[in-house]
């Protein structure tokens, strides 16, 4: 052949018709057209999405997995599950791909990431359970040996069973007395009793009518478990017929199919392949499959139709597989047409500009139609046009709807932590109730809603596996806006009709049918109920306000004991120091002295400077600026020229006689330093001496307070005056029941010893009074109910002492809380009745102290006790809007939380619209339409459990993995 011949030729061969290309050609151009339109309305997909959409599509329905919690997840199987379909193919021997499709098909739909967490521990020698400590928003259940153990009899029952199966079983052709008709047979029984045992394990039968078994009006946890223990019982034998009778079944139904001889077909590869894995990844499904094939099969036993003549059993579940998803969501998209066009009439508001929408809808219902099943048949979003009656057809976007990894953003804010306590403990009752099936069949994708209080949980399922499910939980805000309140009340009615209403007939109808959410079951969860108080007549009452001055210096006295007695640094000389009979040497400001010479100068600084912002009036103001004179500057200045008088020398006479032996230098002018008193520049005359006094007990120095809570801030006349509050007989009490000697057979001998020390208790005089003169200030009259809320915030009134208080944080800190217990204590006086004795008042300060958590919400405090889930929390308020003081108090107890299941497609739309009304019309107007409450769309709350940035919930969990087993 010549070139030119040649040259011909070729051109020939590639400008010859070809019909098909020339088909596909007018329809790339006429699409090509459409694009920019297209993309203006939303429907093009970003490659992204797109490519992710087509993996999960072929990853679910091609190789028979599931969803995936991330995307890297989703790429990696995707990419096993592939592989595994094509090395099928090319295994020679009949059992050997039976087997190989058996043994990957099971390990596939198992949760891998947890066996290898569980796998490299081991390996590392440390414990599974460790990291979940650490990290309560990761799985609640580690993977374990037992597990292992099991999964690995699994694996080997189910190969054992493939082989026999078909290695001595023929392959007869289908016929009503075959083997693998008796198997379908016993696979529709299956069927019907799993799909009966669901049903009955949540509140609403289809939905539709309510279940006459599922308790009702139940208002604690104790009696709703007592009712539904039957339903439990029901539930384990779902479980077990469902993870152990089903897949067992199913593998011998696909084992005794005659297609199995045709090895080097691709059909064959492909179709069985995902047979075997959807046996074992999702079984309630594949065991619908599989009954509807093997009808069909008994049905049309003629092999001269197309379904039994062209199609091998692997590729006819294929083919149901995508029917029945299809279907699924044909239903779903079509029952939130119709609630859209239902809500969009009813809304009186909106009822004139929607008029003319819903008139055309029903004029041109078939062309709605047409756009709802091309949607289904994408498996996009149907989404309504600013959730208007006006429908257009979403991109096609993955399961997750949101671009981001999963449990990376919310929108931090005071309400998350309880939240964050909270999950864990919904986490272990969602794995009851999913095993169970409560919350119905089981699919990535689908949507729950939580109810409690004024606590939203928000429950997405990502991945679906054998005995495993990923979940997203997500908390919507608290502080509920009008909209908020709305459809919570709606949500709040549907629960209650479902949980709390008794029906005279037995199978009544959901009065709600035609809402999004379906109530499902009643979940016991270990959490906080929040209850809220007011305080009026209490916090305001002068004989509580009366009691309260002597109270708190009963708790003050109990809280610095307790204090010193359970410092570490006392608990760590206990020992050394019981065989020492050396005594301390302190120093002590002198409480009996004679009377010094005060100027009037002295009394107005204690009576006169009160601060005109510190009043009653600015109950909520910021905290009161001191005034600092120039005499209190000249207190806080280091004086290089004074001369510190040395005891034993005629200086230290003149001071008073009371030097004792001999201290070591540094130990003397440290305590010297801090006991000083302060000199005032031309009034030395009025400073107090500094007596050095020694512990009448070897072991009163355990309990001693730090050196520098010693130091004098008051005049000695004060420090007198205030000392005959100072309540001896309370601290005697307390003293002797102190434990911190439990360790010595002496014990009650030794704390006798130390409540004799005068010395130790002038100290502790010293220190309570101080601290009790800082929280009140000069004012010596009954405080009032803004003078209890702001020393109860932190905010202090001027005094004398404060700055001496404030720059010793610790003490600070300890004074603050026992101000708040004797709060505490009075509104529980108040409400419970007086105390009797000293032992009813220890047992209570010992409560507050090991069961409660008192102070304010915005403490930092505040939030570790609920994560380290304190059994009680208190905290003061003021309601400004009724001028009532409030109290909040939160308790740790095991209560019910509803649960309703939501309309994936309704979710899913109302997602699709706020992307498009955000991102492609631009329209972020804060009262746009489509974020109104509507009761039966659940608007508001489907747009707040949107991922940031178009949504705002305040928590969202990592991917938690639930055992269902």
């Amino acid at each position: 052949m010549t070139a030119q011949a040649k040259t011909d030729f070729d051109t020939k061969r590639f400008t010859v018709n070809i019909p098909g290309l020339e088909q596909t050609n007018q329809i790339l151009h006429i699409l090509f057209i459409f694009l920019p339109f297209l993309w203006a309305l939303g429907t093009l997909p970003p490659p992204d999405a797109l490519f992710l959409w087509a993996m999960e599509q072929i990853l679910e329905f091609g190789l028979g997995g599931s969803s995936m919690s991330t995307h890297l997840r989703l790429l990696i199987m995707f990419i096993i599950s592939a592989g595994t379909a094509v090395t099928s193919y090319f295994i020679p021997s009949t059992v050997g791909v039976v087997l190989f499709m058996t043994a990957l098909g099971f390990l596939l739909s198992l949760n891998l990431s947890d066996m290898g967490f569980f796998f490299k521990h081991s390996a590392t020698g440390h414990r599974v359970g460790t990291k979940s400590k650490a990290l309560p928003n990761g799985s609640e259940k580690q993977f374990t040996w037992k597990e292992c153990l099991f999964y690995i009899i699994i694996l080997v029952l189910a190969l054992i069973e493939t082989s026999l199966l078909h290695h001595f079983a023929g392959f007869p052709q289908i016929s009503k007395n075959s083997p693998q008709a008796i198997v379908g047979y016993i696979l529709m029984i299956l069927l019907i009793i799993l799909w009966l045992l669901r049903e009955i394990q949540s509140v609403c039968i289809f939905g539709i009518f309510q279940n006459p078994f599922y308790p009702k009006n139940v208002q604690t946890v104790t009696l709703f478990l007592e009712k539904q223990r039957r339903l439990m019982k029901i539930g384990v034998i779902r479980r077990i017929l469902l993870n152990l009778v089903s897949p067992f079944a199913m593998i011998a139904f696909l084992s005794l199919d005659s297609s199995l001889q045709e090895l080097h077909s691709v059909s064959v590869s492909i179709g069985f392949t995902r047979a075997f894995r959807m046996v074992w990844q999702n079984t309630e499904n594949a065991l619908l499959e599989t009954v509807i094939v093997s009808a069909v099969h008994l049905l049309i036993s003629s092999t001269d139709v197309w379904w039994n003549r062209s199609l091998d059993t692997g590729i006819r579940l294929l083919l149901v597989g995508i029917m029945r998803d299809r279907l699924i969501q044909f239903i779903s998209k079509l029952q939130f047409a119709v609630t859209v066009l239902f809500a969009s009439w009813t809304e009186k508001k909106r009822r004139k500009s929607t008029t003319t929408l819903c008139i055309l809808n029903i004029v041109f219902s078939p062309f709605v139609l047409v756009f709802i099943v091309f949607s289904t048949l994408l498996s996009s979003p149907l989404l309504p046009l600013f959730t208007l009656p006006l429908f257009l057809v979403g991109f096609p976007r993955p399961v997750q709807s949101w671009p981001g990894p999963v449990g990376t953003t919310a929108c931090i804010c005071a309400d998350t932590v309880y939240y964050y306590q909270m999950v864990p403990h919904l986490t272990t009752a969602l794995q009851s109730a999913m095993a169970a099936g409560s919350l119905g069949l089981l699919l990535p994708g689908s949507h729950y809603l939580g109810r409690f209080q004024d606590r939203l949980i928000w429950i997405m399922i990502l991945e679906c596996g054998y005995t495993y499910c990923c979940i997203n939980i997500k908390g919507l805000e608290l502080q509920e806006t009008s909209c908020h309140t709305a459809e919570a009340q709606r949500v709040d009615e549907v629960f209650q009709s479902a949980f709390e209403q008794e029906y005279a007939r037995v199978c009544s109808v959901n009065e709600h049918f035609g809402n999004v959410l379906t109530p499902c079951i009643l979940l016991p969860v270990k959490l906080y109920s929040d209850a809220r108080n007011v305080l009026s007549g209490i916090i305001d009452s002068h004989d509580n306000l009366k009691e309260f001055k002597g109270d708190l210096i009963k708790v003050l006295v109990w809280i610095l004991l307790q204090h010193c007695s359970r410092r570490p640094s006392m608990q760590e000389v206990i020992h050394k120091t019981e065989n020492k009979g050396k005594e301390s040497l302190i120093i002590l400001p002198a409480l009996n002295a004679s009377p010094q010479t005060q100027s009037l100068e002295d009394t107005d600084s204690l009576s006169s400077e009160i601060l005109d912002d510190w009043s009653d009036d600015n109950v909520f103001g910021d905290e009161p600026t001191i005034k600092k004179g120039k005499e209190e500057k000249d207190q806080l200045k280091v004086v290089p020229g004074v001369n510190l008088p040395i005891p034993g020398s005629v200086e230290s006479q003149g001071v008073g006689d009371h030097s004792v032996g001999t201290v070591p230098e540094n130990n003397l002018y440290k305590a010297v330093i801090l006991g000083y008193p302060v000199v005032d520049k031309g009034r030395q005359e009025d400073v107090a001496y500094i007596p050095l006094m020694e512990f009448s007990c070897s072991h009163s120095h355990l309990l001693s307070l730090p050196e520098e809570w010693t130091s004098n801030c008051l005049p000695n006349s004060k420090m007198r005056e205030m000392s005959s509050l100072f309540p001896e007989e309370w601290y005697q009490f307390v003293l002797k029941q102190l434990e911190c000697f439990h360790s010595e057979e002496n014990a009650s001998n030794v704390l006798e010893e130390i409540a004799k020390d005068r010395v130790l208790r002038d100290f502790y005089v010293h220190a309570v009074m101080t601290c009790y003169f800082s929280l009140f200030g000069v004012d010596t009259m009954v405080p009032s109910p803004g003078h209890i809320l702001r020393v109860y915030s932190g905010v202090l009134p001027w005094s004398l002492a404060l700055d001496w208080l404030t720059e010793k944080p610790e003490l600070f800190q300890l004074a603050l809380k026992a101000f708040r217990y004797t709060l505490k204590l009075m509104i529980d006086k108040a409400s419970l009745g007086p105390i009797e004795d000293f032992k009813e008042l220890t047992n209570c300060l010992e409560e507050y102290e090991t069961d409660w958590y008192i102070g304010l919400v915005s403490d930092e405090k505040w939030k570790e006790a609920v994560v380290q889930e304190k059994p009680y929390l208190f905290s003061l308020g003021y309601d400004s809007n009724m001028g009532v003081y409030t109290g909040r108090v939160l308790s740790l107890q095991e209560l019910l939380v509803q649960v309703g299941k939501l309309n994936a497609e309704a979710v899913r739309g109302q997602w699709a619209n706020l992307s498009w009304e955000l991102l492609y019309a631009t329209n972020d107007d804060e009262e746009r339409y489509s974020i109104q409450a509507h009761p039966l769309l659940l608007r508001n709350l489907t747009v707040q459990a949107a991922d940031p940035p178009l949504g705002y919930p305040v928590y969202s969990s990592k991917p938690l993995h639930i055992h269902l087993y």
